[in-house]
């Protein structure tokens, strides 16, 4: 069975109404820098997201405009947490900051680390991040008793703790205070801390519901600094940090977390300008090794957040990214940023081997009755697994669970652990499911839809067969399969700085407010190439780059492109719809497009109505009924909608159902086909048989076209061909010409092959409900 990643179901955005001339004129008056821009679209965006009221638009546009939560909308327990750190400010007690090793912990560190500097003596304030590979997530008992060792008597966690309640317990029991910040799962009885600040303590909609560990860490000194006599003002220096966290973390970019990150995006920026940079020289080195300026969310996204969670990913220690982040010496700074460089270029090798191994396996897997994909390998590094879990999530749209073993103790008398990272889809939270199965499990925690578990290896079939019990009663209540919302349908010609300054005016994108995509229909690619992609040493990365122009019949002049972890040959050479997110490269200062999915171009003119009218499809891909009713077969993958509309037509006029029951199509290189065609041609030429089209035609897997081709590319290197109705003759005289040069024939024998290769893979997992559509 070949490996195929899934294709995901596109879905367009729907709008209940359409938007009328006034929305758009209430979207330019909050907009004035964006006087000459037609607004259309922002505005079709605004109203499908939402955004639907002049007051909520105001806010959402411009931070100047929103009116921040104050920190006490977390009760008693803000007031709580505010009195103990002021007893230990003005007693001069030691306190600790215990914080977390990805992106939002180590900001969250950072925050607290500075703004809690200048409240105590040097000597009485430290931080603990623990270690990814031996201590993992949350608290431990031994980096408790070290900071009891150390004389601490207060304990500030961020990003962490709230159901660490053991841990919490011991912390006592050594004379620890504890004040927890955190945003994670809440347990369902208080723990024994001073406080317990977390935003899932408030009402979902509420504006601070949806913070992530930094932001919680900044709520609790902007409570703090008034109470201490200190202006807030001091803080907006930390605001930077406040946003590399926020969007790097994937919360949802809504009320008090959009305004937050929208202030720190205008401090992030200020980096790149020479004389502020030395206010956060590591902030600058980061950004200048990913080419970014720091004015996008993808400066961060893609850009400084990948380099800091990389260093626990590959090192497990990640303490130093805090002194990258707070340090003054620009020479330091500049040593620790580069690590974190090289760090993040060997994840991404790491990230692209491992999710190939995880590929290979789930072709192993019967998928029509697999609900959550669960693996475990002795020889997956447990820093990326949560990375490869999310990319699965999103290809083959079901939860995903992907765990390393631990090795075996050499007299096997220990029990070995499975430890690991899951991601799920949206409706199916991992804590709820992981709950109901706690009996299996020896620990876990996190986010709906990205968690932590461990539990004796032993369980895993056990925990596997449960899961997928428990997600498939849920099955009707969630999408499955993976599903690719599009919000706009554009032209080529669409494309550039006009549309691309629309779209920012909803910046920052993030978790509810997705960047854009959008569907180019009828469209085709020129002039693509790839290279691998290099780190700061020189030596190539696992990953690969696909540049190319896009093209449609709207435009003189191709538009700019690139398709991450894709070859050139990977592009069809015919024409296609593809979805796309729009960009701007700061650095060669060019708009180019993301491409993000692929299909033949569908014909126009499908509709509900003519659906209703089709005859039966039954989908008879994966397997075919042992005793199934009278239907027309289509055993062979169509290469277009024109075939496919030729068998519906058959089967109308037969009054049958059509059902599809081609076999998964062939994984032979182009290259691999043409050699093939040789050795026929030559075999044909050496005993004298003939050949029909059609028996060629299945022996290669090409279509009639295609097939076409080929004749005529053995003709170019020197095969004679006599063709009739029935029978294709073949010889090779002595004079023919070499096979090593590829002539022009030859090439576009490739291309028809390569072409027909992507096609029927698109037919082979096209959703039914697109089949069904298309009459």
């Amino acid at each position: 069975m070949p490996i195929l990643e899934p294709l995901p179901q596109w879905q367009m955005c729907q709008v209940e109404t359409p938007i009328s001339a006034n929305w758009v004129e209430t979207v330019r008056q909050c907009c004035p820098t964006a006087a000459a821009l037609p607004l259309h679209t922002a505005a079709q965006l605004l109203w499908q997201r939402g955004i639907r009221q002049p007051e909520t638009l105001r806010g959402f546009l411009n931070a100047a405009d929103y009116s921040p939560t104050s920190p006490f909308a977390f009760g008693e327990e803000m007031i709580w947490a505010v009195t103990r750190l002021k007893i230990a400010a003005t007693q001069g007690e030691k306190v600790a900051i215990w914080g977390d090793f990805d992106a939002d912990g180590v900001t969250a560190t950072s925050v607290l680390w500075e703004g809690l500097t200048p409240l105590f003596n040097s000597d009485h304030l430290c931080y603990y991040i623990p270690n990814r590979f031996t201590e993992s997530h949350g608290l431990s008992q031994s980096g408790l008793e070290h900071l009891a060792t150390w004389g601490c008597q207060l304990l500030v966690t961020c990003d962490t703790g709230s159901t660490s309640l053991s841990e919490l317990e011991y912390a006592k029991a050594l004379g620890l205070e504890v004040i927890v910040t955190d945003h994670h799962t809440l347990p369902a009885e208080r723990p024994p801390v001073v406080a317990i600040i977390n935003p899932r303590s408030l009402p979902t909609g509420h504006p601070l519901h949806t913070l992530s560990g930094v932001a919680v860490a900044y709520k609790l000194l902007e409570a703090l600094y008034p109470a201490l006599e200190r202006p807030t003002q001091e803080l907006d220096r930390l605001l930077d940090l406040v946003a590399i966290g926020l969007i790097a973390d994937l919360v949802e970019l809504t009320g008090d977390c959009r305004y937050l990150a929208q202030r720190g995006l205008v401090q992030l920026q200020s980096h790149t300008q020479s004389t502020i940079s030395v206010q956060r020289p590591g902030v600058a080195r980061l950004l200048s090794l990913c080419k970014r300026t720091g004015d996008r969310p993808t400066d961060i996204s893609f850009g400084i957040g990948p380099r800091i969670n990389a260093i626990s990913r590959i090192h497990g220690d990640a303490r130093f990214c805090v002194e990258l982040l707070t340090s003054q010496d620009a020479e330091r700074c500049n040593t620790l940023a580069l690590e974190a460089e090289l760090a993040n270029s060997r994840r991404k090798a790491l990230q692209r081997e491992l999710l190939n191994q995880v590929r290979e396996k789930i072709a192993q897997l019967d998928l029509a009755t697999t609900e959550v994909i669960v693996l475990a390998d002795e020889q997956w590094p447990a820093g990326i697994l949560g990375l490869v879990a999310g990319q699965v999530v999103q290809q083959y749209g079901r939860p995903t669970l992907l765990l390393s073993l631990d090795p075996l103790s050499p007299d096997g008398t220990e029990q070995r652990l499975a430890r690991g990272s899951a991601r799920s889809l949206p409706g199916l939270d991992l804590y709820e499911l992981f709950q109901a199965q706690s009996h299996l499990l020896r620990g876990y925690g996190g986010h709906p839809l990205a968690a932590g578990l461990n539990l004796p290896a032993d369980n895993l079939p056990l925990l596997t067969a449960a899961l997928n019990r428990q997600v498939r009663e849920l099955k009707g209540e969630v999408a499955t399969g993976p599903v690719l919302t599009i919000d706009l349908t554009v032209t080529v010609a669409d494309l550039g700085q006009a549309l691309f300054r629309e779209l920012k005016l909803l910046e920052p994108y993030g978790m509810g407010n997705p960047v854009p995509r959008l569907l180019i229909r009828n469209c085709w690619f020129a002039k693509a190439w790839h290279r691998s992609i290099k780190d700061q040493r020189g030596s190539k990365v696992a990953f690969i780059r696909t540049q190319f122009e896009l093209w449609d019949d709207t435009v003189h002049l191709g538009f700019p492109g690139e398709w991450w972890d894709h070859y050139a040959d990977d592009l069809p050479k015919g024409r296609c719809d593809a979805v796309v997110e729009l960009d701007f490269n700061t650095v060669q200062k060019q708009y180019l497009v993301r491409l993000l999915s692929l299909r033949p171009a569908v014909p126009t003119g499908v509709t509900a109505a003519s659906q209703r009218q089709s005859t039966p499809i039954l989908d008879w891909r994966q397997e075919q009924p042992a005793s199934a009713e009278e239907a027309l077969l289509v055993t062979q993958c169509p290469t277009d909608w024109s075939e496919w509309q030729q068998w519906r037509k058959q089967a109308a006029a037969l009054q049958q159902p059509l059902a599809i029951a081609y076999p998964p199509p062939s994984e032979q290189s182009p290259q691999a086909v043409w050699k093939h065609l040789v050795g026929v041609a030559k075999y044909l030429s050496r005993t004298g048989e003939t050949v029909s089209a059609q028996q060629l035609q299945e022996r290669l897997g090409v279509s009639a076209h295609a097939l076409e081709l080929g004749l005529k590319s053995l003709e170019s290197v020197g095969f004679q061909v006599q063709t009739d109705s029935k029978a294709i003759q073949l010889e090779l005289p002595d004079s023919a010409t070499s096979f090593g040069q590829p002539s022009s024939d030859v090439m576009a024998f490739l291309e028809a092959v390569q072409e027909e290769a992507f096609r029927r893979r698109y037919f082979y997992q096209v959703p039914l409900a697109t089949l069904e559509a298309v009459v």
